[in-house]
């Protein structure tokens, strides 16, 4: 009996040897084992998109000089990954009823700073603008230089947004009845 009981404590040592060294060979190739990860992350564009038209509220003349207004939802992208900034502008033709019937060159403005969200589906840095309001926008028989009308300075303005500048139009008491139109043309270019 002795020599079994003995056999098996042998035999049990020997397995606990054996399942050590299993077991410690395991964990040293896991401690031992590395990999080297890499992900390129490559620049995309700075990009801006707008409605193909929009319309003022109309305005019924009442011997008062009055404004009305429309809102741009304007979509701004950058994806440059460089911090660089950008500006948006502005500029626009003369408002016309196309009877030789004009607003003034100074009709249209910019009076406070545009609304700014991140799209959804963008992790965003939003802009820091340093554009004082109000901002005129320019006009003429052919829209003339642009002006600078909101912009996110250096390492703001990543991600995707969406900025809805509301442009304010003055219509005087004496404005001939029609309506009018112009060309508005807006541009994102970089720089803070």
């Amino acid at each position: 009996m002795d020599f079994l009981k003995n056999r098996s404590i042998r035999f049990y040592m020997v397995f606990f040897a054996i399942l050590i060294m299993a077991l410690g060979s395991s964990v040293a190739a896991f401690a031992d084992s590395s990999t080297g990860a890499t992900v390129a992350v490559n620049a995309g564009n700075l990009s801006e998109s707008g409605p193909s038209s929009v319309s003022a509220t109309a305005v019924t003349l009442n011997g008062s000089d009055q404004t009305t207004s429309y809102a741009l939802g304007l979509t701004v992208t950058d994806a440059r990954g460089n911090g660089a900034g950008w500006n948006l502008t502005i500029t626009s033709t003369q408002f016309s009823d196309g009877h030789g019937d004009t607003l003034a060159t100074t009709a249209s403005s910019i009076g406070s700073t545009p609304g700014v969200s991140c799209n959804a589906g963008s992790s965003c840095t939003n802009p820091t603008n340093s554009i004082t309001y109000p901002v005129t926008v320019p006009a003429g028989n052919t829209a003339p230089t642009p002006v600078k009308f909101f912009n996110a300075t250096a390492n703001s303005g990543l991600g995707k947004f969406t900025i809805t500048p509301t442009i304010t139009i003055s219509i005087p008491a004496n404005t001939i009845a029609g309506t009018y139109s112009s060309t508005v043309s807006v541009a994102v270019v970089s720089g803070p």
